[in-house]
């Protein structure tokens, strides 16, 4: 019995083929895959994941992908159209995010692969930059706690001593005290989040942004989640703190293209404040034999079909294609929100955006996703406390979704009473939930044995 997929159903390649297969059967095989699994989240009952959902913008992508695939961006000689692309997203991004703003700067900007490409190479830009005018050889950076993993990854590659930042439990926003005592000679930035994955709580940017005038350490916003959805809320009326360049004080934000830019996956942006930071994270090469070696950042070979879809995305979306999506997005959150608040035994936590997280004090919550799950919704769980997390997208503004969740969820919360009643836990509480009292060295190590293995299983090799 293997675990390995599509056994059953296609052939498997355990060695490269002498023969090559016709292309329509190829084809074949994989549309027959694509659309064994599209159902799943189609139905939009899938917390976040697929951002736009709409299968002709995606045929309007896939052929403006096509046009460039092949291009290596690298090579700007033979595909300057590289260069209008990279640059017109970076332009329409910083319109977004208020560059006009700036005065104590040069705005820029560069395309990542994703989100954890923009974190990353935001931290080796201040890094960087901190080692070349500030001459610090032993970096630290804070983050709130909520910020996201891709923070301590980065971290750990470049030798960054990373501080994390309690959040206020109440509002799931960070504590800027803290923060303010923590920042040393060494600090080579803060951060905050618009907003946090966990939460969909953004975080007081403005007083991390007068905080880090006051201390001369950068400051970045991720709003690799919020930053194509968020800039449209106080247009459409919502009460949404500022946290982009308009806020004195910050010195970069990331925002993913492809999340609520309705681009391709490996698409993000990552903008500065000033060129002085994305040029600090430039590599040369001068003396290789090989030639004259540079790039921008961490990669070297890029294709420039994703750079062609994330542009045209853009531009054929439009502000107001952009703002209308962003309306539905904020009324159906607001709604699925009202439908958690109607219940006495649920508490959303914070005040969230239209990405929002809710546990319990009267059970675990993780009754509440047992429930759900055969109804065909997938929640993220969360830990400390345990929760569960909706990131509302395009699929859950289909007509009828709003309803299904409402009632699902009050038939859920009655499963939870009886199951809590019987003295049952939740089944999936084991997998998700937070280890009891608190996580030990004993219980990482644990874990973290499951989670490789997992993570072994999903790059296995095919079954004999």
């Amino acid at each position: 019995m293997s675990d390995f997929p599509y056994t059953d159903r296609f052939t498997v390649n355990r060695t490269l083929p002498e023969r090559g297969r016709p292309r329509d059967e190829v084809l074949a095989e994989l549309r027959e895959m694509a659309q064994a699994e599209d159902p799943t989240w189609e139905t939009g009952k899938v917390s976040g994941t697929m951002y736009c959902g709409d299968h002709e913008h995606y045929r309007f992508l896939d052929e403006a992908f096509g046009l460039f695939a092949h291009v290596n961006v690298l090579q700007r000689d033979i595909c300057p159209s590289a260069t209008k692309f990279e640059g017109e997203i970076i332009a329409m991004a910083l319109d977004l995010m208020h560059a006009e703003a700036v005065t104590d700067g040069e705005p820029v900007g560069m395309v990542t692969t994703g989100g954890t490409g923009s974190i990353i190479h935001a931290l080796l830009a201040y890094r960087e930059h901190a080692a070349k005018h500030r001459g610090i050889t032993r970096p630290n950076f804070i983050k709130p706690e909520t910020g996201h993993p891709a923070f301590d990854k980065g971290c750990h590659l470049f030798g960054i001593e990373l501080r994390k930042a309690p959040i206020d439990p109440q509002t799931a926003q960070v504590d800027v005290d803290w923060v303010a005592a923590n920042i040393d000679e060494n600090t080579i930035a803060i951060m905050g989040s618009a907003c946090n994955y966990g939460y969909g709580t953004v975080d007081p940017i403005p007083e991390l942004g007068q905080l880090a005038l006051e201390r001369g350490v950068g400051l970045h916003v991720d709003g690799c989640l919020g930053g194509f959805v968020l800039p449209f809320a106080n247009e459409l009326g919502y009460d949404i703190p500022l946290f982009d360049f308009r806020v004195p004080g910050v010195t970069s934000i990331s925002a993913d293209n492809h999340k609520y830019g309705y681009a391709l996956k490996g698409s993000s942006t990552l903008l500065f404040r000033d060129k002085s930071y994305r040029n600090a994270q430039y590599f040369f090469l001068p003396d290789w034999t090989g030639g004259k070696y540079m790039s921008p950042g961490i990669e070297g070979s890029r294709s420039g079909g994703l750079i062609a879809a994330a542009w045209a995305s853009m531009v054929q979306l439009g502000r107001e294609g952009y703002r209308n999506y962003a309306k539905a997005i904020f009324e159906t959150a607001a709604a699925m929100q009202d439908a958690v608040r109607s219940h006495p035994e649920l508490t959303i936590i914070g005040s969230p955006t239209f990405c929002f997280s809710f546990r319990s004090d009267e059970f675990d919550i993780y009754h509440v996703a047992d429930a759900m799950k055969p109804q065909g919704w997938r929640f993220n769980g969360q830990q400390y406390p345990n929760a569960i997390h909706m990131a509302v997208t395009r699929p859950q503004t289909q007509p009828g979704v709003v309803e299904a969740f409402t009632a699902d969820l009050d038939d859920a919360i009655e499963y939870a009473k009886k199951k809590t009643a019987a003295g049952e836990a939740p089944i999936s509480a084991a997998v998700y939930g937070g280890v009891p009292g608190g996580m030990t060295d004993e219980a990482a190590h644990f874990i973290e044995g499951f989670m490789e293995h997992i993570l072994d299983t999903q790059q296995s090799l095919p079954p004999q």
